[in-house]
């Protein structure tokens, strides 16, 4: 993969049974969005947000309650790590470490004086549990937002430099910055800046990105630039929809840049155009509403084209696919027609064809 070649040297950090940063892949976060409280609906939520291929989850922890069910969690059989997220209260982060936590997720400028930092870091480093520090736009110090005038990607990345910096001050360096924008150049421009300054993880994500349409566009501009360029170890698409939503989109992300060895099917198609005599567009939607039904033995690419111009010629190098023609399609491998097809039959040979692969 390009990533792997051009990929920002940081430290590796252990998350649970999970490493972040190094050499180990790019990790797809979710957040609970259950009450925190509520034992049971938040183990059916991580079970989903398990089987859809989240690998590190967070959720709040705004009362001692709360990390009491985090620990019942953690004695459960959930298999993926559990961040805790922690505001304002410095004790509520000493209770999730002891709770079990596998991440503590904090501001350190909204913790309190060095004391409670210092508290939750030592709480932390008995247990061998990492800091995530996440900066937004909304928690920026007043003293950082008067010098940049608003929430700049400058001003977002020396507040997280600051924070770091706290945390070092106790020779603390088990450390996962987030720097999250609902602006995706300041969100860009912050993680440029902090990657360049520092060697620890970076955990991506358009803050406040909206709901699945235009959170997805968002998420995917912003953490697909910085991963192109080898920044970011870690990321989560937040959207204001189904947390489930949130690891399908970040997945896609992944595997839009060949960097997620889960996905198994990488599908193209064409845009269609006047020499389409199939319902292509109709086509390409029933086939990813399929995608469950694929199990290749190892990765494929599918080409659905929209006639044989586009079909077998340009995507050659499809391992399947078909093109269309006027009410029928060719099935083809690497570029060679097998078979005719009545239009109504096609997606059930392909699919036939992709599981024989």
């Amino acid at each position: 993969m390009i990533y792997n070649e051009i990929r920002r040297k940081t430290k590796k950090i252990k998350v649970g049974d999970v490493f972040v940063g190094g050499d180990a892949t790019v990790k797809v976060q979710s957040m609970t969005n259950t009450d925190s409280e509520d034992f049971a609906a938040t183990y059916a939520q991580i079970k989903a947000l398990e089987a859809a291929g989240c690998e590190i989850i967070r959720m709040t922890v705004p009362t001692v309650e709360a990390a009491r069910v985090l620990g019942r969690l953690k004695a459960s059989d959930i298999a993926i790590p559990i961040v805790a997220d922690i505001h304002f209260d410095y004790r509520l982060a000493i209770a999730a470490a002891q709770a079990g936590a596998d991440k503590i997720r904090i501001n350190p400028g909204n913790i309190g004086d060095a004391g409670r930092v210092k508290a939750v870091v030592d709480a932390c480093r008995a247990r061998e549990i990492p800091i995530r520090i996440g900066v937004n736009s909304g928690s920026l110090e007043k003293d950082v937002l008067a010098k940049h005038g608003a929430p700049t990607g400058e001003a977002l990345a020396e507040s997280a430099l600051q924070n770091v910096a706290a945390l070092e001050r106790f020779d603390f360096d088990n450390i996962i910055v987030a720097i999250k924008s609902s602006d995706v150049g300041r969100m860009i421009r912050a993680n440029e800046i902090v990657a360049a300054s520092c060697d620890y993880p970076i955990h991506l994500g358009v803050t406040e990105a909206g709901g699945d349409k235009m959170g997805s566009v968002k998420s995917a501009v912003g953490i697909g630039s910085l991963l192109t360029r080898g920044i970011g170890d870690t990321l989560r698409v937040s959207l204001t929809a189904d947390p489930v939503l949130e690891i399908q989109r970040g997945r896609a992300i992944l595997a839009a840049l060949g960097m997620d060895a889960r996905a198994m099917v990488n599908v193209v198609s064409c845009p269609t155009c006047g020499r389409t005599k199939i319902d292509l567009i109709g086509l390409a939607d029933a086939f990813e509403a399929r995608m469950g039904e694929l199990h290749p033995s190892r990765p494929v690419k599918v080409a659905i084209m929209g006639c044989v111009v586009n079909g077998p010629g340009e995507a050659k190098d499809a391992d399947v696919g078909i093109a269309g023609g006027n009410g029928e399609a060719v099935l083809f491998r690497h570029g060679e027609i097998v078979r005719k097809l009545p239009e109504a039959e096609v997606l059930d040979a392909l699919v036939e064809e992709i599981n024989l692969i």
